[in-house]
């Protein structure tokens, strides 16, 4: 299978997943806003955060896969440092009700998840702080919930992969300077497609697509949606299976 068919129906099936799952869990609720109003979920549950997270995750894989295939890598790589965050807190609260082992941190993690932006009718006039939850505390405790004997190792190896995306985000001169090249030789500003930065980037493609697979897996399996984790357990082996597990992805040809 072709590597944008395999793409288009990982979206649908993620799509379809995150609608048939936003039934199962209260729904918004229309919540009086100035002259209108805005939809929230007002019970503030995990599992309503789960779904919630499920959606922009599928949001941003489209976002990160758009950019690609423009070429645009310095941007996709920032994409990518926001899928980072939204599959670690996906596993988080999935794992927190999967093994039964929820902590004062997941409760600090919804409260500042669901608070609102704005607590006054102005920006200006708002007293909102939201507290940030710190990142490293999230990524030991997936990690000792996952086995690491020595949680602070998995911890470091996911900061370190994190702090790789950062510089796309806040645009460090070593990552800027992936754009300077050609003959003559100068920045790439309307993207890189048909480059060997492009091919470059498609392998971290497939690896936050498959990832992605694999994290709505434990989110059904939060939800207590034992079909639908079989379900995405059976499409995580045929994605491997139509793609290879070569992380390089090279049986895909050509770009």
């Amino acid at each position: 299978m072709h590597v944008d068919q395999l793409f288009d129906q990982t979206l649908n099936h993620m799509e379809k997943t995150v609608e048939a799952l936003a039934t199962q869990v209260p729904q918004p609720k229309k919540v009086s806003y100035k002259d209108g109003f805005i939809f929230r979920h007002v019970e503030k549950t995990a599992q309503q955060a789960i779904v919630q997270k499920l959606a922009r995750l599928v949001s941003s894989l489209h976002a990160t896969r758009l950019l690609w295939s423009h070429g645009f890598v310095q941007e996709q790589g920032a994409m990518q440092r926001i899928l980072d965050e939204l599959l670690e807190d996906i596993t988080f609260l999935a794992f927190g009700i999967i093994f039964e082992d929820w902590t004062g941190l997941h409760d600090s993690y919804l409260e500042a998840f669901f608070e609102e932006e704005f607590d006054s009718g102005s920006a200006m006039t708002s007293s909102q702080r939201r507290p940030m939850i710190p990142r490293k505390k999230i990524r030991s405790w997936i990690a000792s919930v996952e086995g690491v004997q020595d949680p602070s190792t998995g911890r470091e190896a996911t900061r370190t992969l994190s702090k790789a995306y950062s510089g796309y985000v806040h645009a460090a001169s070593p990552h800027i300077m992936e754009m300077f090249g050609g003959n003559p030789p100068g920045f790439h500003m309307k993207g890189m497609r048909g480059t060997p930065r492009q091919a470059e980037h498609r392998a971290d493609l497939w690896n936050y697509f498959y990832r992605g697979v694999l994290t709505f897996a434990f989110a059904v399996k939060a939800l207590g949606n034992d079909e639908m984790f079989n379900s995405i357990r059976n499409f995580a082996s045929g994605f491997l299976q139509s793609s290879g597990d070569d992380f390089l992805s090279k049986e895909w040809g050509d770009i």
